[in-house]
């Protein structure tokens, strides 16, 4: 069976026509012929290009800027530095009234705070003439301490890398978690585990680089062609930053190619090269270079987190305390908000009714750290994950039951606050053991050969929508044209999911029409409802939603005016593969374009449906199996098998959310195994900003994926059910995989990426151990 196809249905739901169904994605004709535009192919008459120099030290003063000899280069026509920009602070995200995010950033400084932060910027006739006027450009600096470590920065007598009074002794507001009595908890367990997991620094590793083209027109007005996944935010910032209303702003994103969380952050190259756009009177475009993706771009965070929990020897979990410990690079970006989210998961997932958490989010003189798919969540539950597999050893219990045992369900709270729907996880989980023979597997000899095999299992859930953090709004509008075809107009922004293809099933099932009759206007601020972006797992759960209430407007106007074409009422009418017929038995019916189109002398009606929708919370679920290989003469790390296990409400396009999953799980081996952009602690210099010394996991590193998707709860605010499923998969694969290391080899290990050199290592401590 093809497994893009394995979703359990509940047949006593409505039979549906089009949600459900794996249509052709309406954007693949354009990406397969190239003819799809991205910022990067936007080429305008007079077009300058635009480069930036960046700083060789990683915390100093800027003494001086000589632009002089770059100015002289021929071909040159602006060079911008501190002196020349707008001295506005901004939050280096796009949600500058949201408390996720730190509003700490100039677009340039007198003070540099990481190796690599942007210092001037130029604008030439040519990419190369700009590169080399880059280098013609003379800083002098005065050195600062460099603090890249979170326990270098956060020491009292630390230096500030921030004077404006956000990060006490560098450290962000902290968050503070807690529910019950901790001590009376820890006083009556049986068992206490209390461990240490460091975090490495994987990086999004988008394949379409931050670009963006800028242009101003005789009035005043700047249009922006830029890769982001929230157009309106950038609009807004810019607005806000330049001084200039928002009708003066358009921001355009047609096709994106990438950003998984990163690209919700404003750069440095959209404000310098509106900017340049503006002193030039040219239009300008700036485009990084994949290292400049790495040096000027976000990573995750890395950090620490520690964890104590006590269990009783029936299995239960008493306590559970932790300390999570972010390092947000040389600004705040999402470090506040990622701290949020990551730290009150700790009070889910496992039911634990005592908990005491402690989150901090500590500046150092690293590069920034932002959102990134899973946000925060990557890093809690992987510790949460490791715990509970080692605590179900000690207590004699098997990890997966014991997992399935504590497992949250429907009507425990989750980490938003609020009640948990359905019984996703616990669903997850049996589904995982049943397709894997979970226990048959557990029983089977492990010879000690050169090469052993090891299984395991890891758990997510994960919320679909920002809020309660932040109140979204998800906005839509409907057209019906005189021939009876839809236009959805929508401004959730299109990273490459396919997200666009949802939302007109969405339309296309609410309305009663083909498929094929919805198309999709999106991506230009002057033309589409205001969207907060995509992000969060939310565009097809938020976005959606608007677009099935904007489309039931229409339904209904649709059936009010052709009631007295077919001499019925309202009521007694529906939308069928595009006609109006009468549910009464009469068989009488109108095509769409007969109901609403130009007829006997009169004009076409003019049918708009508006949809907003601002949601709660629901949550997504998954249990992942992994199967490994662990050569213990090399310590490669080979993933066999992947069975990810889904739960996420009602599937709206089955080969699209199994995309998801697949390429979160290729995303989760990346981090767990290889992935980890590397600082150099003596200077803070970038050890490898290069896709040839960052190592993600390729095609044929890819093991078999057998996805299975449940529809066992559906949520009553997403359309027809649907939740999110975008940030699930990269969630649970790394416990899965490190859960399987050990059971191949006995050894556990607290940290990712977990690389060849340490599993060498633990394996000769482990021999070592043995021996005496």
């Amino acid at each position: 069976m093809n497994t893009h196809e394995r979703i359990d249905r509940d047949l006593s739901e409505r039979d549906f026509t089009v949600v459900g169904k794996s249509v052709k994605r309406s954007d693949t004709l354009e990406k397969v012929t190239g003819a799809a535009r991205y910022a990067g192919d936007v080429a305008l008459p007079g077009m300058l290009y635009a480069k930036m120099k960046r700083s060789n030290i990683a915390h100093a003063r800027i003494k001086s800027i000589d632009t002089s000899k770059a100015l002289a280069l021929q071909g040159v026509k602006a060079v911008l530095t501190h002196q020349d920009v707008p001295r506005v602070l901004h939050a280096g995200s796009p949600h500058p009234r949201s408390a996720s995010v730190t509003k700490d950033q100039y677009i340039l400084d007198e003070r540099v705070r990481y190796w690599g932060e942007g210092v001037a910027a130029v604008a030439a006739v040519s990419e190369e003439i700009a590169e080399r006027a880059v280098t013609l450009i003379e800083v002098e600096y005065d050195p600062l301490p460099g603090l890249f470590t979170i326990e270098a920065a956060s020491d009292p007598a630390a230096p500030p890398i921030h004077e404006n009074g956000l990060g006490q002794n560098n450290v962000l507001p902290p968050v503070f978690v807690t529910r019950g009595d901790v001590d009376k908890g820890f006083a009556e367990a049986d068992l206490v585990i209390e461990r240490e997991y460091d975090l490495g620094r994987p990086t999004p590793a988008y394949m379409e680089p931050n670009v963006c083209v800028s242009q101003w027109d005789g009035n005043g007005k700047l249009t922006m062609w830029t890769s982001t996944q929230s157009a309106f935010m950038v609009r807004g910032t810019l607005a806000e930053v330049l001084g200039v209303p928002l009708n003066k702003v358009r921001v355009i994103v047609d096709h994106m190619g990438g950003g998984f969380g990163a690209k919700q952050d404003l750069f440095q190259n959209e404000f310098l090269c509106a900017l340049l756009a503006r002193r030039t009177g040219r239009p300008v475009k700036m485009e990084f270079s994949r290292k400049e993706t790495f040096l000027g771009g976000r990573s995750r965070h890395p950090g620490k987190i520690w964890l104590k929990q006590g269990f009783t020897r029936d299995g239960r979990i008493v306590a559970r305390e932790a300390r999570v410990t972010f390092n947000s690079g040389a600004y705040g970006s999402h470090g506040p908000g990622v701290t949020n989210v990551g730290t009150a998961a700790l009070t889910s997932l496992y039911r634990c009714e005592n908990v005491r958490l402690e989150g901090r989010c500590i500046y150092t003189n690293s590069p920034i750290a932002g959102a990134f798919r899973g946000y925060g969540v990557v890093q809690t539950y992987y510790a949460l994950d490791l715990m509970m597999d080692e605590a179900a050893e000690k207590l004699g219990f098997d990890p997966a039951e014991f997992k399935l045992m504590n497992a949250v369900r429907e009507g425990d709270m989750a980490p938003s606050g609020h009640p948990i729907v359905g019984h996703g996880l616990v669903d997850c989980i049996r589904r995982v053991m049943e397709e894997t023979n979970w226990h048959e597997l557990r029983r089977r000899e492990k010879p000690e050969t050169v090469k052993r095999r090891g299984i395991g299992i890891g758990c997510e859930m994960h919320g679909s929508s920002a809020y309660p953090g932040i109140k979204e709004q998800g906005n839509a509008i409907v057209k019906m044209n005189e021939d009876g075809t839809v236009t959805l107009i929508t401004g959730t922004a299109g990273l490459g999911t396919g997200a666009h293809t949802a939302l007109s099933q969405i339309v296309a099932e609410e309305l009663g029409v083909p498929f094929e009759a919805v198309s999709v206007v999106q991506g230009d601020t002057d033309i589409v409802p205001w969207d907060i972006g995509a992000f969060a797992s939310h565009t097809t759960y938020l976005g959606g939603r608007a677009a099935q209430l904007a489309a039931a407007d229409v339904r209904r106007q649709v059936l009010e005016h052709a009631a007295p074409l077919l001499k019925a009422e309202p009521g007694d009418l529906a939308i069928r593969d595009g006609f109006v017929v009468v549910t009464n038995g009469s068989n009488q019916s109108l095509r769409l374009s007969e109901a609403v189109g130009p007829q006997r002398g009169m004009p076409a009606v003019q049918l708009v449906g508006v949809g907003t929708y601002m949601p709660t919370k629901s949550y997504s679920f998954a249990a992942h199996f992994a199967e490994v290989e662990v050569d213990t003469e090399t310590g490669e790390v080979a993933v066999l098998e992947v069975v990810p296990v889904h739960e996420i409400g009602r599937v709206i396009h089955p080969i699209a959310a199994a995309g998801q999953i697949e390429g979160g799980i290729q995303q989760g081996i990346g981090h767990t195994l290889s992935e980890d952009y590397v600082i150099d602690l003596t200077d803070g210099r970038s050890l490898n900003p290069s896709f040839v010394d960052y190592k993600m996991p390729l095609s044929m590193d890819m093991p078999s994926i057998r996805t299975i998707i449940i529809e066992t709860a559906p949520d009553p605010g997403g359309p027809y059910g649907a939740k999110g499923v975008g940030e699930d998969p990269i969630i649970a694969i790394g416990p899965a995989i490190a859960n399987a290391i050990y059971d191949a080899i006995g050894v556990r290990f607290h940290h990712y990426p977990i690389t060849p050199e340490q599993v060498l290592n633990a394996l000769k401590t482990k021999a070592n151990e043995t021996r005496q």
